[in-house]
């Protein structure tokens, strides 16, 4: 936070995944110490009108106003990263809302489901006093609804905003333009979905999933992905569903389905179940806690004998040594890092690391237009690339050969006019140069196979050790989730058939146990 403001930040919105206001007031103190204006979110779930819901009803969302006010903030905000809340609804909320605190509300919602231009339109007559909206061209569907639109609803009423709607336009020609770059990145949503009223899913979310379930091979099971994301959040006990909270109820959606898990057999005592990490993490109290708690059979059968904790999470850190954990990153990347290469590495480790790494290895590669980073050049096409202040590399490409059984391909190029050569992977067509490996066997119950295609983290047993029922046999990650495989019986370990950093297909032989 403190960072921030110094680099410029005037408004801070803090947020948690469970609407834990404790869990907040961290970030809230912070930004009063930097003298800042705190906007302290209330996430949106459910549907107040809603009586088969009495969880999150209107008293739910009015007391955690008057909490957060009380506890600092000087905005409200509600977030709707569904875009759950109807207009009927936004009227009830708003105008309670109002009369619960003096401070000012701000309306953030998201589109999917196609009528959030009336909510929006709903909660300025109830008196919210700022919304949300995105550039006309980069609106509606997961995204926020048309800024351009509610400006001209509202033009001529006492709530008219005033904005010039020719520099709306303007603006949005612009990333009208820029959009086009990125097309390859583009959602296959065609239009407005009410299933978001089933699964709940955040926008920001919903095309990430969706992604996800592609690299697992998943893609024409989408809507059973979204059933078992809507039950996977019953099972959890209905909780709010937003950045990290949202991404464990996927992971187990996506496990539930790559593995054709019921609900049912997932509560199941009698059955062995590999949960994702970020699920037992959750459990464990990691993110905090919901109104009601975490369901206790599923969480004692997730955290496996482990002792779940109830007090915030990070009052139970530790104190860092900053000087070593610095000095390990700089280590690793044999080169001194700047405080905001510090605090990121801090805030997320491996995924600083592998950017620093990658950025160590292709150089400066934000000096490439956008469409040559992200398409390559075709034959003949050249390009000139600003490395620095009078120095321009004027590349060529001039041919590129068929893919290897490595995955590889040479690309034949001219560097300022100097013929030049080289193999890179060929990410564009799919391939990967991963091994033909030995499937498992159905029914052979001394094969442990994938689950799910990903890349092998960590391995845990080697050839000749004993293992219990419970102990992690592998763990292996896909698509930012990572699935621990948990030794179903007990015996000893034959055969480890992956090292680390192996790439694996769904089904692919993992571990043998020794024959009984």
């Amino acid at each position: 936070v403190r960072q921030a403001a110094r680099g410029g930040i005037d408004l801070f919105r803090v947020f948690d995944c469970l609407n834990w206001v404790e869990n907040m007031r961290v970030s809230m103190d912070a930004i009063a110490e930097e003298n800042k204006l705190c906007e302290a979110a209330i996430c949106y779930t459910g549907d107040i009108l809603n009586s088969a819901r009495p969880k999150y009803d209107l008293k739910y969302y009015t007391d955690l106003a008057v909490e957060l006010e009380k506890a600092g903030a000087h905005i409200i905000a509600l977030k709707d990263m569904a875009g759950l809340l109807k207009p009927a609804a936004a009227k009830v909320l708003f105008k309670a809302l109002r009369e619960a605190t003096s401070l000012p509300i701000h309306f953030h919602t998201h589109d999917t489901s196609g009528i959030a231009a009336a909510t929006v339109l709903a909660a300025v007559d109830a008196g919210v006093d700022a919304v949300d909206a995105a550039m006309d061209a980069l609106s509606g569907n997961t995204s926020q609804p048309c800024l351009g639109s509610i400006v001209e609803a509202l033009r001529g009423t006492e709530r008219d905003p005033g904005l010039d709607p020719e520099w709306i336009r303007r603006i949005s020609f612009y990333w009208e333009a820029a959009r086009n770059q990125y097309a390859a990145f583009e959602s296959d949503l065609r239009g407005p979905a009410s299933e978001v009223y089933l699964h709940e899913m955040p926008g920001g979310q919903f095309t990430n999933l969706k992604e996800q379930a592609r690299s697992l091979g998943l893609e024409t099971r989408w809507h059973q992905v979204a059933q078992a994301y809507a039950d996977a959040n019953q099972m959890f006990g209905d909780i709010v569903k937003v950045t990290p909270s949202s991404k464990v109820v996927g992971d187990m959606a996506l496990m539930m389905v790559s593995q054709d898990l019921t609900v049912a057999d997932v509560v199941s005592t009698d059955k062995e179940v590999s949960f994702p990490e970020s699920v037992v993490s959750m459990l464990k109290g990691d993110l905090g806690q919901p109104p009601s708690g975490w369901p206790e059979a599923l969480q004692k059968k997730a955290l496996k004998g482990d002792k779940p904790y109830t007090v915030r999470p990070g009052s139970l850190l530790k104190e860092a040594d900053l000087d070593a954990e610095r000095k390990v990153i700089e280590t690793k990347l044999e080169r001194e890092v700047s405080d905001f290469e510090f605090a990121s590495y801090l805030m997320y480790p491996k995924v600083f690391t592998d950017f620093a790494l990658a950025s160590d290895t292709y150089g400066p590669v934000s000096v490439l237009p956008t469409p040559a980073y992200f398409y390559g050049l075709k034959d003949g096409e050249e390009l000139f690339a600003d490395i620095e202040r009078g120095k321009t590399l004027v590349i060529v490409n001039q041919a590129m050969s068929a893919t290897d059984s490595q995955g590889m391909v040479t690309i034949f190029f001219e560097l300022n006019g100097q013929p030049r050569r080289i193999k890179v992977p060929d990410r564009a067509h799919g391939a990967t140069g991963a091994a033909v490996r030995r499937k498992a066997e159905p029914g052979n119950a001394v094969h442990v196979g994938a689950p799910m295609p990903g890349v092998i983290s960590r391995v845990f047993v080697s050839p000749g050790q004993a293992v219990n029922a419970g102990d992690v046999l592998v763990s292996i990650e896909a698509m930012k989730m990572e699935t621990a495989l948990h030794a179903e019986k007990d015996g000893t370990i034959s055969e480890v058939l992956v090292r680390a950093g192996d790439q694996i297909d769904a089904k692919d032989l993992l571990v043998v146990y020794g024959n009984p």
